[in-house]
């Protein structure tokens, strides 16, 4: 979230997924996701909707954040519909005009794009019914509150792990595959990333091959992409940045048909389950690791003070600001921090509960669980 604590910036990022296997798509598997279990909702809970992007590109959203927030809006009396619109921006209205009409008293929405989450805001707003973007920030829009992480910290943390990765080979050849252009958040990710790898680019220390923005961050089409340009460059690459693990799967499954893979440091974000083992195995250096549960626990609190018409309520929640360029507007905010996850500390992910061990230690990657007490 390029949001500098003020600044919010568009978007950039791309995601790498060859269509080929099941390793590539593997890379989505969420794992249990820590918080599952669902209290029941207090008798007469407050009616709140949420609508969640799509399960293609990454497992989190069905994996963490549906169970995460279902259990924290129920602790906080609330009644939640929690639906998912999978990638299509006609279910993703359609699902909001059943819930405005339904009567919700607060609507939170993690959008496929800004216009399309826009467009659902401001009809919520027409109604009368306060909303608050999820995870994704949409630019122009008229949402009261925003709750996520600090992505333009995430995207830092992704140039930090792929330049130790690399080491000091000098002139290291990187390509960058980023997320979709229509999400901010790979904007920011992708600015994130650019304040340690353009000085470095700059400086000759590291050459930028080509990077390339991947629509719906589809994995496939990422895996694609990032074959094609590794062989355009004569199948030469000394790292590369993932936006996210799934594409971070997609490209370790082309590196492994080259013979490349664990010797090429790769990036990724989410702390999947498959992008934690990928790293105990070697084939990815690091991840990036939200605690889901905190973002949901924010927007749960601030969904059950603005369905209480208590403004002073939500705002004690959210302390922070963030800049919205093509809104011209600050918009009050919960930015979380994130945390870089290499082979060497992969056990803070399972110690939190968010991946099971038994998720992660399987055979070929038994001897490092026990090396690093992951049990």
């Amino acid at each position: 979230m390029a949001i500098r604590k003020a600044a919010l910036r568009a978007s950039v990022a791309a995601g790498l997924g060859l269509a080929l296997t099941l390793s590539a798509c593997g890379a989505n598997s969420a794992g249990s996701g820590s918080s599952g279990g669902s209290a029941a909702p207090a008798a007469g809970g407050v009616k709140v909707g949420v609508i969640l992007p799509e399960t293609d590109s990454s497992a989190r959203w069905e994996g963490f954040d549906k169970p995460m927030l279902d259990k924290a809006m129920r602790a906080e009396g609330l009644d939640p519909d929690i639906q998912n619109a999978q990638g299509d921006e006609q279910k993703f209205s359609t699902l909001a005009d059943g819930m405005i009409s339904s009567g919700v008293k607060a609507l939170v929405i993690a959008s496929i794009s800004s216009d399309g989450g826009s467009a659902v805001a401001a009809k919520a707003k027409a109604q009368g019914i306060p909303v608050i973007d999820y995870d994704r920030l949409n630019l122009g829009g008229t949402s009261d509150y925003y709750v996520s992480f600090d992505n333009e910290q995430v995207g830092a943390l992704q140039g930090q792990g792929l330049v130790k990765g690399i080491g000091d080979r000098a002139g290291a050849q990187v390509i960058e595959i980023e997320g979709a252009p229509t999400d901010n958040n790979a904007t920011l990710f992708y600015n994130g990333q650019q304040t340690v790898l353009k000085p470095m680019y700059d400086s000759g220390a590291l050459k930028l091959v080509q990077k390339q923005a991947i629509d719906k961050w589809d994995n496939q089409v990422g895996g694609t992409t990032f074959e094609q340009i590794l062989t355009g460059n004569g199948g030469k690459v000394d790292g590369v940045v993932a936006a996210n693990d799934g594409l971070a799967g997609a490209i370790v499954t082309v590196l492994t048909k080259y013979g490349l893979n664990g010797k090429v440091p790769v990036t990724g974000q989410d702390a999947t389950a498959d992008g934690l083992q990928a790293i105990l195995r070697g084939d990815q250096y690091m991840t990036v690791f939200k605690p889901i549960e905190q973002e949901a626990s924010s927007a749960a609190k601030l969904a059950a003070a603005l369905a209480k018409g208590d403004t002073a309520a939500a705002d004690a929640v959210a302390t922070q600001t963030v800049d919205d360029p093509k809104g011209n507007r600050q918009v009050k905010s919960v930015l979380l921090t994130p945390q870089l996850i290499t082979k060497d500390n992969v056990k803070v992910v399972t110690d939190a509960g968010y991946v099971k061990a038994s998720e992660i230690c399987v055979a070929e990657t038994q001897a490092a669980c026990d090396q690093l007490g992951i049990k």
